[in-house]
């Protein structure tokens, strides 16, 4: 008698087969898993509006089975997304509210519609975004940030707009700064605008499975109050900034696997400079607060207050430029394209629609350059080959030679107690491999190969000042009124 009664609106399946149901209700569309807490509820609603009882087990048991067959086997395939989604050229911003309204964002505006074209699910935790309003400058936003210049504001800004994309490469935000510098806070207050939720920040996770967990139930992910990564976080977090495939056995079974793949935006905040990897930090965009003085500080009800406000206008300008970039991404073209290729050419797509031409640009450049300096400073590995290569134009031997020179030198940038520096020639080679990008950016061109009848492996190191990418302070002095100072 329940089959008879569930009339959905459309059936459907996943592209990895989770079955789901559209269904009306009180005037507006929703989306839900068949097997979720949500759809059962409303099959008994549906049950108990027509007969005025409940329905057994076995009877929401029989419907949820027919259900999900017909989902599966005579329902299309359909893209179920999380917050955002991209379709026929637009962007589409899941509000998340009771009426389950979207704004589609396109080259020409940007319109909140209530039934839209693509399909969004509600994680748990879920918060609902306001109704954005026209007329709003993004400007506004700056008074809620305790950023140390405009550069940093410029970054944040693109970060933001990246996460307006459904698809990546997004940059990792990195917010390093001293207690009381309101790293939570700015990291609340920018998830707040594009993926609220009831856990806004949270904890590291403890293995991969947790990680991917957190990525498919939220777009954006906030780490809070970390004291460092460890090296199997940090390569799963340059997976997920790029877009990334994990695989871990589903439970209670021997040969089974669970399959996410996923990009999501994301952002970490410490006391201490977070990121000390080379492959994650060129990935990342890497902000430090300065300290607040007394004068400065307010309530965080007072700023919540304020900012709850604003928030509605600031959306919109956002979305103004994430139109505009739309219109314009077509006629972009950098010269040099650095690792984050896509984001790059977005936000410089949507630059003009806030700021001048190379605003960004520039911002970028000198953060990269600042992140390039900080990630070779804390690697003693990399200081000591980049002090060794100043000496001299070229430099070939075997990772044993290198070695060998290196323990020899009377330098500073060998730890005494030998903490971090590599006990054998193999470990060396490793380090150097995973160096050699940020090196090159310096002037410092390193080759591995081999040679000679018995294969012997030979590393070249080349110095070569023409490739050295431009300073900090010779990128923000270019810039239209920005801070000649680019904090690491």
């Amino acid at each position: 008698m329940l089959n008879d009664m569930v009339l959905c609106e459309e059936l459907f399946h996943t592209p990895s087969g989770v079955a789901f149901a559209d269904f009306i209700t009180e005037g507006h569309r929703e989306t839900w898993p068949i097997r979720s807490k949500r759809f059962r509820t409303w099959l008994r609603r549906c049950y108990y509006h027509a007969t005025g009882s409940a329905p057994s087990a076995a009877a929401i048991r029989s419907a949820l089975d027919l259900l999900e067959a017909r989902a599966q086997f005579d329902g299309p395939e359909r893209a179920v997304n999380t917050r955002v989604a991209e379709h026929g050229g637009r962007l589409y911003l899941d509000l998340a509210d009771e009426h389950w309204r979207a704004v589609a964002i396109g080259p020409d505006r940007w319109r909140v519609l209530g039934c839209p074209p693509v399909r969004f699910r509600r994680a748990p935790g879920m918060l609902p975004l306001p109704v954005p309003e026209r007329g709003g400058s993004i400007e506004a936003l700056q008074s809620f940030l305790n950023l140390s210049n405009q550069n940093d504001f410029v970054l944040v800004v693109a970060w933001l707009l990246a996460a307006l994309r459904s698809s990546g490469p997004y940059p990792l935000l990195a917010i390093s700064g001293e207690q009381g510098s309101t790293k939570t806070v700015l990291s609340k207050l920018l998830r707040a605008l594009v993926d609220p939720n009831v856990a806004p920040v949270r904890a590291l996770p403890r293995e991969e499975r947790e990680l991917m967990i957190a990525a498919n139930n939220g777009h954006l992910l906030a780490f809070d109050n970390l004291s460092g990564l460890p090296a199997w976080l940090s390569d799963a977090l340059c997976r997920l900034a790029s877009g990334g495939s994990f695989a871990v056995r589903q439970l209670y079974t021997d040969d089974e696997e669970v399959l996410f793949k996923a990009a999501r935006p994301t952002l970490l905040n410490g006391i201490e400079d977070i990121i000390g990897r080379s492959d994650l930090a060129d990935r990342a965009i890497l902000l430090t607060l300065g300290p607040i003085g007394e004068e400065q500080r307010r309530s965080e009800t007072e700023l919540w207050r304020e900012f709850e406000l604003a928030r509605p206008a600031i959306l919109g300008a956002l979305l103004d430029a994430a139109a505009h970039g739309l219109r314009a991404v077509g006629s972009v073209h950098l010269g040099r394209l650095p690792r984050m290729a896509d984001f790059a050419l977005w936000a410089t797509a949507c630059e003009t629609g806030l700021w001048p031409a190379n605003t960004f640009t520039r911002a970028y450049a000198a953060n990269r350059k600042a992140a390039i300096e900080g990630i070779i400073d804390a690697d003693p590995i990399a200081a000591c080959v980049r002090e060794f290569m100043s000496e001299r134009p070229s430099w070939t031997g075997s990772a044993a030679d290198l070695l060998r020179v290196s323990v020899q030198r009377s330098s500073d940038c060998i730890p005494r107690d030998g903490t971090g520096w590599p006990k054998n020639p193999r470990v060396l080679a490793g380090h150097l491999r995973r160096a050699q990008t940020f090196l090159r950016a310096l002037g410092i061109e390193i080759a591995f190969s081999r040679e000679g009848r018995a294969g012997s492996r030979v590393i070249r190191m080349r110095s070569c000042p023409e490739n050295t990418v431009s300073t900090v302070s010779s990128v923000s002095d270019s810039g239209s009124g920005a801070d000649s100072e680019q904090q690491p």
